[in-house]
């Protein structure tokens, strides 16, 4: 015959094993793994791990009035004040971690009247009891109490220790996007900047050009007079200078907007921008220091980002598992209970205190918990594909830098070759005109190609110092 120790022993085991199987965490769904990087950027072979994004930007770019826009930008600018927010925000959320570690205790009193059935076991009792010697408990029963209440979860799964892990993780995912809104907004002052530099140079290029077809249009009318040319010859001349006049106020209109996109970025109102036309030329490394593509990981803000991100979402995922385990919990009261005032704080009559702890795990219904820990899941793994494109970005945006900027070089050389050529065609057909051996309409064709070629020398000179700018942003320069 099976002892009653025994069937309490097995039934006690059995429970256990109900218990601990109904609160068995599902596996994680592993991401797929990061694609390794290349030792080296496509058709750039870098020997060294030199690079440019450890200059700091003051020294990158030279031009003090672009210096003092990022300056001003960088104390103004709302994305930066934005950030500089959220960066608080993060900082609260690892606070909030951290307190979940210690005991919360409460404090409080409260006041309430009590009335119970007369028919009950407690009603029943309070009828053949004293609540003081020779006085029954009355029908109303008033209570006061007074005390605190304790409570704390052991972190025995490290549920709490991970989302501690996640908080902190997420504000240094925050300081790394500061770095980007920094770096990108560096990068848009810079290019903008350059922008203006260029627009300024073409204006000084178009009005020197205003200037002379006016004097030209003064002796083709003299001209005109001497019945050397006709009236035709006139009408071109001055079509020519009503078409380059037009051209000065589109580049005026694009002026104000450009200094407009400024301002904006530098978070004031419109105003005028001063700039110097001769820091087109301004000198900023031209020799590019890629380093290494593995560099990109450390570097590039976006890319830290991304990483960091991940780390949070493991944490999270880890949390979320730690769900399924049991809870261990551990809750105490103590303070001062009585039904008059007066005996409120008499000791030890009116003391009360507990201690008690409780596991509570999940056994049926678990639908919340496994969705939240699917959804923890997937996260992971869509952190995982983020991090790996942002990697797949910053090597190809280096590459489309770094191809950019070859051929930028290439086209400069060629645009001054054709500018200085056209140069030396105007003054030719100037003086042929001079002498009856070229028409009018040759000279207007070589004064407006030049004009356009030098336009566009201007044009190129600025979207190489935009192309250093971007391989700069590009390789996590800035921050």
């Amino acid at each position: 015959m099976t002892s009653p120790k025994f069937l309490y022993t097995l039934k006690y085991t059995l429970s256990l094993v109900v218990f601990i199987y109904a609160c068995k965490a599902p596996n994680v769904i592993q991401a797929p793994a990061l694609k390794e990087l290349p030792s080296n950027y496509s058709n750039f072979i870098q020997q060294d791990t030199n690079n440019i994004s450890k200059i700091e930007w003051k020294q990158f770019f030279s031009d003090k009035t672009l210096e003092a826009l990022i300056d001003t930008a960088l104390k103004n600018n709302l994305d930066v004040l934005t950030t500089l927010q959220e960066i608080e925000i993060a900082k609260n959320k690892v606070k909030y971690a951290n307190g979940k570690f210690v005991p919360t205790i409460n404090g409080g009193t409260n006041l309430a009247l009590e009335k119970v059935g007369r028919y009950t076991s407690q009603g029943a009792g309070d009828a053949s009891a004293d609540i003081t010697p020779g006085n029954t408990v009355p029908e109303l029963l008033p209570s006061i109490n007074f005390g605190f209440q304790a409570s704390w979860e052991a972190d025995v799964w490290g549920k709490l220790k991970n989302e501690k892990q996640a908080a902190y993780l997420r504000y240094l995912s925050t300081e790394a996007g500061k770095n980007l809104v920094i770096t990108n907004l560096i990068a848009e002052i810079a290019s903008s900047y350059y922008e203006l530099l260029g627009l300024e140079n073409q204006l000084a290029i178009v009005r020197n050009s205003i200037d002379l077809q006016n004097k030209e249009l003064e002796i083709v009318k003299a001209q005109q007079e001497a019945a050397v040319v006709t009236t035709l010859a006139v009408k071109q001349f001055e079509a020519q200078l009503y078409n380059t006049q037009n051209l000065e106020f589109n580049i005026l209109q694009n002026i104000i907007e450009t200094q407009n996109k400024i301002n904006l970025l530098l978070g004031r109102y419109p105003q005028k921008i001063s700039v110097d036309t001769k820091n087109i030329l301004q000198t900023i490394p031209t020799i590019i220091k890629t380093g290494v593509p593995s560099q990109l990981l450390k570097n590039r803000p976006d890319i830290k980002q991304a990483e960091l991100e991940l780390q949070a979402a493991n944490c999270d995922i880890k949390a979320a598992r730690a769900e399924f385990y049991p809870a261990f919990n551990i809750g105490s009261t103590l303070g001062f209970s009585a039904f008059k005032p007066a005996y409120l704080l008499r000791t030890p009559e009116s003391v009360m205190y507990s201690l008690a702890s409780d596991i509570t795990g999940p056994i049926v219904n678990k639908s919340a918990i496994k969705a939240n820990f699917a959804t923890a899941n997937a996260l992971q793994i869509e952190a995982m594909y983020s991090y790996q494109k942002s990697i797949f970005n910053g090597f190809v945006d280096v590459n489309n830098q770094l191809s950019n900027l070859e051929n930028l070089s290439k086209a400069h050389d060629l645009k001054l070759k054709e500018a200085n050529a056209l140069n030396e065609a105007v003054d030719v057909s100037n003086d042929l005109f001079k002498y009856g051996r070229a028409n009018y309409l040759e000279v207007i064709m070589a004064q407006k190609e030049a004009l356009n070629t030098q336009l566009e020398l201007i044009d190129v000179k600025k979207q190489k110092l935009q192309a250093l700018t971007s391989i700069y942003k590009a390789l996590g320069g800035g921050w």
